[in-house]
């Protein structure tokens, strides 16, 4: 019997100890780039079922693990980990992006996360690790990274955009923060992205094609999210300066932290360039960010931001062929300027119900103060001593709503997706002309120096004030018929109406200035569905159909000369209208270390406006034209091992005149250039990048980008060509105790090319140049605390 007692003494002495070794476990996941924290993270004990996923916060709690367990912690978008269980200290786990996977979560297709390769769009997301290696001066070097989209840079941050479409300043681009549009229907500027603060940008999502069924018109050719920082989820704090040798300055810091509920992140540059390789194009930039979360649940928060950024800039406008090709960077003016200030500000409430469903309402504040005296806007005839040009100001100020609730179904696991928008944006705008004196070239046919002879306040080209109101309501459902079978149908509803006042439309009877409303609305419909092939590989095709109303300076502009009907302005300028279709499918081969995503798409514009040749020799608006859009998207990632990443993708792409009236003089031997290319519109753009990251000498890293842009026609009648150019860059970078050193080489070839030439129809008509920075040397150095 005492036997049998000492073998129940041992046995218990040693089950004991293990039962005691159960505990539950605590942690937190974060990205290793940007500190944020991994929702939706799982976390589950090796060889057992139990597990449980990160909040939005990143938390987990994993009961019952014990001591000696291994854990797995795994996150669509990021390689995997496995951590042993040691004790019952709380975890803190930082996961590495995986940026060859096309498997991650993007945000912009339906305003809420979703799988990529659920989404039946052409959609495209920018890292926060491409963002933070980039270390870009400005923002066109990390969006150039996208396949299928060319942001031109027109120097100083400015810029315009081809996202199918050809280079174009038109208003057929949405540009958003956080979701919200960072413009109001109707006042778009193709130069708004200056306005962003990059150092405070976590990561880009890019839509190619209308998706105006859920983010309304001018979402044409695509759209861009910028989705700022979030708090981190542990305490950081980074502060940084970088400079080039054509004297450009910036400092820039970020901070942010989590402590319980409450989530805080702040960030900020302040950017200078003085006496730079072109004349006349100082300019200062002072970005700064800020937002606040407060967590009431784990599926309950607040969130409030405020962003703001105030720009001051010398235009030195285009150059002509003998500077370009001498590289005589000499501005003709020395008194042409950009100016801008915005505030923005939102207050979301985010709720996630327990069986998946989601709700948001965002309030939205916007004041923006947009002037200049540009270089665009020189009006000059051949062998002419004098010139106009012209001062305008574009304000606004704005206050929205967007409210947006999914719902979730067991049956055929589908969900609904309905929101409303609602955008008020009283806006003023003037402009006058600037009477200007030309100094000629010693050939009389071109221009070495504009002067400001006389500001002609009197003399106006619009003026208005228009109180524009935007409302939609839109729906999409989303379900699965069929296993791995996903279709997607979408329908929204759009109006845009405003009062005006045009003060230089004078009511000849009464001597006042004509008031009136004018009123757009329009429905747009999307039909998409994936099909998931198993194995990395699956298949996508898109229907959908955007529309965008003419901007208001378009409208109240005064014509070059008078309608047949006597109007002075362009009051019935009708929207444009698109209808896309688009198939694609992405793949993965050798054993998932090639990732391929392509699509094919084809888009007809109808009433784009276009520049019409009028009797007189000058243009004139009209809503009239038809177009063609169709290419070849494509995007390719190969990661051989943890030392190499290889990125290519472009697009190859027709942009191409269906109906176009080109002039309405009889003596005109040309009338239109139906059949013809657009202007500005490369067949080829590409964009490919080798990134090596030697295993012998740890935090060190280096690339090098190759730009391509094909050649493209320079006017209407596709009687000239810009060759286009190859521009090689080279970035390195290194980490040592938090103190990083990185140096980029744009241009490393020195290569002389231009960012946009373009020229007139007439035969007298001679080529201007915006003529890109020659070889620059960008060091900087930065240093990132981390705390626990």
């Amino acid at each position: 019997m005492k036997n049998i007692h000492l073998c129940l003494l041992l046995l218990l002495g040693a089950v004991v100890p293990q039962a005691a070794a159960q505990q539950a476990v605590k942690g937190k996941i974060f990205d290793v780039v940007t500190k944020e924290p991994v929702v939706g993270a799982t976390v589950q004990i090796l060889k057992n079922d139990a597990g449980t996923i990160t909040d939005n916060n990143g938390l987990f709690v994993l009961p019952n693990v014990a001591i000696g367990a291994k854990i797995s912690i795994s996150s669509i978008g990021y390689a995997s980990q496995e951590v042993e269980i040691s004790d019952s200290t709380p975890l803190t786990v930082s996961l590495e992006p995986s940026v060859e996977n096309l498997q991650t979560i993007v945000v912009t297709g339906n305003r809420e996360a979703a799988l990529r390769t659920e989404t039946p769009i052409a959609i495209s997301k920018l890292t926060p690790k491409m963002i933070d290696e980039a270390k870009a001066s400005s923002i066109y070097e990390v969006i150039n990274k996208t396949p299928g989209v060319m942001m031109v840079n027109l120097n100083n941050e400015q810029h315009s955009m081809a996202i199918r479409q050809p280079m174009t300043t038109n208003a057929y681009y949405l540009y958003l923060e956080d979701g919200v549009p960072i413009r109001p229907m109707g006042v778009f500027n193709h130069n708004s992205l200056l306005e962003m603060n990059q150092f405070t940008v976590s990561s880009i999502e890019v839509v190619k094609g209308p998706v105006s069924s859920v983010y309304g018109p001018e979402a044409v050719g695509g759209a861009i999210n910028f989705i700022s920082q979030r708090p981190t989820a542990i305490p950081t704090a980074r502060i940084g300066l970088q400079a080039d040798q054509w004297g450009y300055r910036r400092i820039q810091y970020g901070a942010g932290a989590t402590l319980r509920k409450f989530g805080i992140y702040v960030g900020g540059l302040v950017a200078e360039q003085k006496d730079a390789w072109m004349t006349s194009s100082d300019y200062t930039k002072n970005a700064q960010y800020l937002r606040l979360e407060y967590h009431f649940t784990p599926k309950a928060r607040l969130i409030c931001t405020l962003s703001y950024a105030k720009y001051d800039s010398q235009t030195s406008g285009s150059v002509d062929s003998v500077a370009f090709y001498k590289r005589q960077y000499l501005s003709t003016t020395d008194f042409t300027y950009r100016k801008s200030y915005s505030l923005r500000s939102r207050l979301t409430f985010e709720k996630e119900w327990n069986n998946g469903s989601q709700s948001f309402v965002t309030v939205f504040a916007r004041d923006n103060k947009h002037g200049q005296n540009p270089s665009y806007g020189i009006r000059w005839t051949s062998g002419a001593t004098t010139a106009r040009g012209e001062i305008n100001s574009s304000d606004f100020q704005s206050l929205g709503l967007i409210a947006q609730h999914t719902q979730r179904f067991t049956f055929l696991n589908s969900k609904l997706t309905s929101g409303t928008t609602v955008d008020f944006s009283p806006n003023e705008y003037w402009s006058y002309q600037v009477d200007l004196a030309a100094q000629l070239r010693a050939d009389k046919k071109s221009v070495e120096k504009y002067t400001i002879s006389k500001e002609r306040p009197d003399i106006q080209i619009a003026n208005y004030s228009a109180d524009i109101r935007n409302t939609a309501f839109y729906a999409q459902y989303d379900l699965e018929p069929l296993p791995q079978l996903r279709i997607s149908a979408g329908l929204r509803y759009d109006n845009m109406s405003f009062n005006f006042v045009n003060n230089l439309d004078v009511d000849k009877t009464t001597g006042q200035a004509t008031g009136g409303a004018k009123s757009y609305s329009q429905t747009t419909p999307k039909l998409g569905v994936t099909y998931d092939l198993g194995r990395g590989k699956g298949i996508y095709a898109n229907y959908s159909k955007g529309f965008a109303p003419s901007g208001l300076t378009a409208i109240f502009r005064k014509r070059p000369t008078p309608a047949a009907n006597g109007d002075l302005f362009y009051y019935n300028l009708i929207p444009a209208t698109f209808t896309n279709a688009e198939i694609g499918g992405w793949m993965t081969l050798l054993k998932n270390k090639v990732y391929i995503d392509a699509t094919y798409y084809q888009m007809k514009g109808t009433n784009e406006l276009l520049n019409i040749r009028q009797p007189d020799n000058s243009t004139d608006y009209q809503a009239a034209g038809k177009t063609l859009h169709k290419g070849l998207e494509f995007g390719i990632t190969y990661k051989p091992s943890k030392e190499v990443f290889v990125r290519f993708g472009g697009t190859h792409s027709i942009h191409r005149f269906v109906e176009f009236i080109l002039s309405q003089r009889a003596s005109d031997a040309l009338k239109d250039v139906n059949g013809k290319d657009m202007p500005s519109a490369p067949r080829w753009v590409w964009n490919g990048e080798v990134s090596y990251y030697p295993r012998g000498f740890k935090n060190f890293r280096t690339s090098i980008e190759w730009q391509h842009v094909s050649k493209w026609y320079q006017n209407q009648i596709n009687t000239v060509v810009y060759d286009g150019y190859d521009l090689v860059n080279f970035r390195a970078g290194y980490q040592w105790k938090g103190i990083e050193l990185f140096t980029n080489v744009m241009n490393l070839t020195d290569a002389l090319y231009a960012t946009n030439a373009t020229r007139g129809n007439a035969a007298t008509d001679r080529t201007t140049f915006t003529p890109a920075a020659p070889r620059t040397f960008t060091v900087g150095m930065q240093y990132n605390f981390k705390g626990k």
